[in-house]
Formats: C-alpha cells, structure tokens, sequence
C-alpha cells in the first residue's frame, strides 16, 4: 500500500483535468491574436466586414452599369458606321454625277466634245475609286491567278498575236477590283492552253 501512496501522490500531466487545458488554450489563442475575448469584439468585426461586403457591392453595381453603357455605346456606333459606312465613297462620286450632268446641258455637242466629256468623267471615276481603294485588275499577258481571274475559255498558243506563254492571260473580256486588297469582282479572261 506504502507503494500505492507514492503513486497516487506523484502529479501527473492529465491530472488537471479539461478545464485548466481550455483556459491554456484560450490565453494562447489571445496571446497570438486568435479567438476574440468578447461578444462586443465580434459583433465590432461582423459590422466591419458587412461594411466592407457593401462597398464590393457597391463598385460590383457601378462597374457592371459602365459594362453596359459601354456595350448600348459600342451598338450605337456599330449602327452609325455601317449606315454611313459608303458617305466617304459617295461623296467622291459627286464631281462623276456633276459631269454627266454637265454634258446632258449641252445643246448640240460634237463627238469631240462628247469624247472629252467622257474621258474627263472617266478620270474623275478613277481618281474616286483610287481615293477609296477601289483598284482595277488587268491582268493581260500576266500568268493566270484563280485566285483575281476568271477564264471564260482556253485558246490555242498559236491563235494569240503577239504569242502568249502558257497559262498565260491572252485577252481581258472584263476588268476585275480589288477594295482593300479583297477580290470584290475578278478579271474574266481567255488563258492560253497549256
């Protein structure tokens, strides 16, 4: 029994039970700035993040309205350019429709005078067509491209003067355009056979 005494004197570690633990732990946690002590610091802490949660809130509404002012602006001008994409080409056409008008004043005009009136109407088309990167193909005696011409048929080597390569374009029937470097009509032409 002397033995048992001893034993039963000596402390051991689990011995103070579970409360001392928890108030251990709880000093450690405020010493490291875990838990909060008190009711009023929680409900301090719960106020600060509402408050923070209702100013996200708040940009998360006005950037989502700019979001969709810019898409109603963005439509707005979508719709603008394409009603007016053609002002700038129509405008360079008005001196043409200013000629041909000119020339249809004229009392009694000579075929001099008509083929002057012409040609000039002609190189004011151009020019607007140049303004606006509208740019003829005309491919005669160039290598065949599918890709800007259009053969109507093939024809002999020996049927072209001067001779004509292979492949090669022999008459232009119909001249091409290009707008911007895109095929917007291409070249129909003969092509010599191969």
């Amino acid at each position: 029994k002397a033995g048992q005494g001893a034993d039963s004197a000596t402390p051991r570690p689990d011995a103070a039970g579970p409360a001392a633990a928890a108030g251990e732990a709880a000093r450690a946690a405020e010493d490291q700035g875990g838990a909060p002590g008190s009711l009023d610091e929680l409900a301090a802490r719960l106020a600060e993040a509402e408050e923070r949660a209702a100013a996200n809130h708040e940009q998360y509404l006005r950037a989502l309205a700019e979001t969709e002012n810019l898409r109603r602006r963005t439509q707005e001008e979508i719709v603008k350019a394409r009603k007016f994409a053609n002002e700038a080409f129509a405008e360079s056409l008005l001196p043409v429709i200013d000629s041909l008008e000119l020339a249809l004043k004229v009392e009694s005009p000579s075929i001099e005078s008509m083929r002057e009136g012409v040609e000039a109407t002609l190189r004011l088309m151009v020019s607007a067509f140049e303004k606006n990167q509208l740019v003829g193909i005309d491919p005669a005696g160039q290598k065949f491209d599918p890709n800007h011409h259009q053969a109507i048929s093939m024809v002999p080597a020996d049927a072209t003067d001067p001779p004509t390569p292979a492949n090669h374009v022999a008459t232009v029937l119909q001249k091409g355009y290009l707008i911007n470097d895109r095929v917007l009509r291409p070249a129909l032409v003969t092509v010599v056979q191969g």
